[in-house]
């Protein structure tokens, strides 16, 4: 009886835990693409930017929280039938409730991930012929600096401003 407690509990506090994943939005970056845009002729221009501006971009993160609802399910009946078996006799019947209940809050608590997450992105205001537009990307405010950008175009009305400058490495 004294695995049981910090097993039900492991098994209700791990997906909270798990409700600081944040959803890997790299992909997003203008500097990322997918094999169907390799070895293909893309729109190229200069632009100069004028500003950049810190912003947030709303991802989907509903991988994470179905990944956040099965491991809780699955952690939750583990701990639930350990919990279960060994409260009482240890019968199958107490073992397979625990399962069954401890799999359920499992999976709820897994479910408190959000279905968004935010994501730091940058603001670019720039300066295309005589006309001024604002592109908003993921990325990171380091990643540009004011002047001389390319952008590459791989659909129609697409700005994907490419880093014009290096973040500096963390030591």
């Amino acid at each position: 009886m004294t695995l049981a407690k910090p097993l039900l509990l492991l098994s209700i506090l791990s997906p909270l835990v798990l409700t600081g994943c944040q959803s890997n939005a790299d992909s997003y970056a203008a500097n990322v693409y997918d094999t169907t845009q390799l070895n293909n002729k893309q729109e190229t221009k200069t632009v100069n930017i004028i500003s950049i501006l810190p912003a947030k971009v709303a991802v989907d993160n509903t991988r994470n929280k179905q990944a956040a609802q099965t491991f809780g399910a699955i952690l939750g009946a583990v701990a639930g039938g350990v919990a279960g078996h060994n409260v009482g006799t240890g019968s199958g019947l107490g073992t397979t409730a625990g399962a069954v209940g401890g799999g359920a809050v499992g999976a709820a608590a897994g479910s408190l991930v959000s279905d968004k997450t935010l994501v730091d992105g940058v603001s670019l205001t720039y300066k295309e012929g005589t006309k001024v537009f604002t592109s908003t990307q993921v990325g990171r405010t380091c990643d540009f600096t004011s002047g001389l950008a390319v952008v590459i175009s791989t659909k129609n009305n697409e700005t994907r401003i490419q880093p014009n400058t290096a973040c500096p490495k963390k030591a």
